[in-house]
């Protein structure tokens, strides 16, 4: 259920709490919403409501690594949704615009909307049609290791690391590494820099591991998703690396981009 609610005044409430387009390198990842919503706070802190709405979607290639960032946005009072590249660059450069946005669902986004004096929040692929250029993420393949061999009962063995920015409270962290019922990495949740946990997964007979890693120092962390594919289909890493990428941002983190290591 969504988290955002009324004041008495009627206006909108901050939530409580602190995871592709059209074209020839892109293929949808997953069913339902395929876009990431966030609220954006005003640069006041005289005002706790949320003033603004930013709306993002990676671009992928056919094996699941990003290649471009595209997004729109909408402040309130403002007529119109226009291209956010410049914005979405600086929430993942500046921490003090980073602050100031949170990840939502389309839902809370809707009920956000309409108490701004929005209206109804456009479908998602008239929000599509208000994005600009976007940002070309760098190709992954240079940074791919060799493709070594496949875990024994496999055909292929793939490693993806989904690289986020921003941070984790220590209730967040708690929770997420709960919804992915994660075995704690060694050090536990308090590790500075390594696995904060390991979750796996079987989606028919390809098995899945995934590992929660503070890198960096801990300034920033990662996601590394091995995916044991058992035949020549691979529709199953996309709607999982989705899910996976979801749970985090809506837990605090915001996703830089996807690479394919492996």
């Amino acid at each position: 259920m969504p988290t955002v609610s009324a004041r008495p005044d009627g206006a909108a409430r901050w939530p409580s709490r602190a995871v592709s387009r059209p074209g020839t390198a892109a293929r949808p990842v997953a069913a339902g919403s395929m876009l990431d919503y966030y609220l954006v706070r005003p640069d006041n802190p005289d005002f706790a409501g949320p003033a603004g709405i930013l709306v993002e979607e990676f671009v992928l290639d056919r094996d699941y690594s990003a290649v471009r960032l595209d997004s729109t946005g909408w402040t309130a009072g403002g007529s119109r949704w226009r291209g956010a590249s410049t914005f979405s660059r600086g929430v993942r450069a500046d921490a003090a615009l980073r602050d100031r946005v949170v990840g939502a669902n389309r839902q809370e986004v809707e009920f956000v909307y309409r108490h701004l004096g929005g209206g109804e929040l456009p479908g998602e692929e008239v929000l599509r049609g208000h994005f600009d250029d976007g940002i070309r993420l760098p190709a992954s393949a240079p940074l791919r290791l060799s493709p070594g061999r496949a875990t024994p009962g496999f055909t292929e063995t793939r490693l993806y690391r989904v690289l986020f920015t921003a941070g984790l409270d220590p209730d967040a962290l708690t929770g997420l590494l709960g919804t992915w019922r994660m075995r704690p990495g060694q050090g536990g949740s308090s590790v500075l820099t390594g696995v904060v946990g390991t979750a796996r997964r079987r989606v028919g007979a390809d098995a899945f591991t995934w590992e929660l890693r503070r890198i960096g120092a801990g300034a920033a962390w990662c996601l590394d998703l091995t995916a044991d594919l058992a035949g020549d289909r691979d529709d199953a890493i996309g709607p999982l690396l989705r899910e996976l990428a979801t749970a985090a941002r809506m837990a605090g983190l915001i996703p830089v981009t996807i690479e394919r290591l492996r």
